[in-house]
């Protein structure tokens, strides 16, 4: 089986790397929150925790920062099709190509996670609250929410 690897060119917007030296299946991210939008400044941490047939399975990513989103549960965990196990959709919504594939990588699911962030998709929610203010309110109760997690992230951030 292949170990999690990434880049030393890591892409703009994280930072990645195992939360202890000796376990390669857990690491640790922070998104930093996109620019121009709701969640521009603030640092996401989360951790992403690899199945031992990892690259044949995807990772599970679990946001330890509050955050109000979509598609990220309240308990943190991150829903969007890329982490989703390959095949078909019994639900028939997601293509098996916009699954879990095993090329996919640490940078791909963080850029994955970064333009959710920026566009959240409303269509099969985990957090069925959070995408009805987006849709009915984006700049009313969901942004005020929004702004209350980026300010909480930049406190724990800077501890």
């Amino acid at each position: 089986s292949s170990e999690p690897l990434l880049n030393k060119n890591p892409v703009e917007g994280f930072s990645a790397g195992l939360i202890d030296d000796d376990d390669i299946y857990k690491w640790e991210v922070v998104i930093i929150g996109p620019q121009d939008t709701l969640f521009e400044g603030g640092f996401f941490k989360a951790y992403l925790t690899f199945p031992f047939d990892y690259p044949l399975r995807p990772p599970k990513m679990k946001f330890i920062t509050e955050i109000w989103h979509p598609n990220v549960a309240k308990n943190g965990d991150v829903c969007i099709s890329i982490l989703h196990e390959p095949g078909e959709d019994k639900f028939g919504y997601e293509k098996p190509e916009e699954r879990w594939l095993p090329i996919h990588t640490v940078e791909t699911i963080m850029i994955s996670v970064i333009s959710m962030l920026a566009d959240p998709n409303s269509d099969s929610p985990a957090n069925v609250d959070a995408a009805k203010e987006w849709r009915e309110d984006p700049n009313g109760e969901f942004k005020r929410k929004v702004a209350r997690c980026v300010r909480k992230s930049q406190e724990m951030a800077f501890d």
